[in-house]
Parts: C-alpha cells; structure tokens; sequence
C-alpha cells in the first residue's frame, strides 16, 4: 500500500457553488470522497489536504518528503499558472506528482494556457471535472506499480 497526497488549492473549497457552468455542482469533499475510495480499492490510502494560501500548501508539500507520501495529486488552481513557490517545492521535494484540472484549461483564457508544475509533472489530467481525479489515482496507480 502506498501513501498518496492529493492537495487542492485556492478556491477549491468553493466547488458545488462557485461557476458550477464550468467546474460543476460536485463539492470538493464528495470529490475527494470519490478520490479516496478508488485510491483504497487500488490499495492506497489517500491523504487530502486543501488551502487557500500558498504558504500553507508549499509547506504541505514539503512535509510530504517526510511523512510516507509516495505521490502528489495536485489542483492547485490558479496557483498552477502563478507560482514559482509551488513548483520549487515540487522540485525540491522530488517526489511524482501528477497535475489536475476540472475544466479543460486549453479551451479557457489564454492565461489559462501556461502551467509552471506541467514540465515536471508525471502527467497532466485536463477537462474531465470530477472523473479527472479518479482517473489521476489510477495513474497514480500505474506509476506505482511500474
């Protein structure tokens, strides 16, 4: 069994309400709920931790270097296009991490477009809402056991 880590950041904590005509009407705990339970049925324990702040979210990264975590499952929202803290601590920490979004990124603003963690991401789940963050655990999976 291995330790995953799914992190959501900014804004996240407002899914089932906020802009439901492009994240949906699914709230971020049914989400991880979801997440959790595909994570067990593959043999995995998922840890789910979701912050507003950027501070916060970099020094959860960084204690998963320590606690067990195998793999990162990221949304970091609008953090993605914006941090260099988040991708530095991504780096540094050295372990897979796969990126996630709910809407499909590609179809929206064109600032949208960029992602600073895509490069060194294992993979990138893009446009699928909820099902994205099933199918990132199955990959996670995949990683895994490779």
């Amino acid at each position: 069994m291995s330790r995953l880590l799914l992190i959501n950041g900014p804004n996240l904590n407002l899914l089932g309400s906020r802009e439901p005509q492009i994240y949906g009407d699914t709230p971020l705990t049914r989400i991880e709920a979801a997440a959790a339970s595909e994570a067990a049925q593959l043999g995995h324990q998922l840890d789910c931790f979701q912050s507003n702040h950027e501070g916060e979210l970099v020094e959860r990264i960084q204690a998963a270097a320590a606690d067990g975590t195998a793999l990162i499952l990221i949304n970091a929202g609008a953090y993605t296009h914006t941090s260099v803290a988040l991708r530095d601590a991504l780096s540094a920490v050295a372990l897979p991490f796969i990126e996630v979004h709910l809407s499909n990124v590609y179809a929206r603003e064109t600032f949208r477009h960029r992602s600073l963690l895509s490069d060194l991401a294992a993979g990138v789940i893009v446009g699928f809402g909820p099902l994205g963050y099933r199918l990132a655990v199955i990959a996670a999976h995949q990683q895994l056991s490779a």
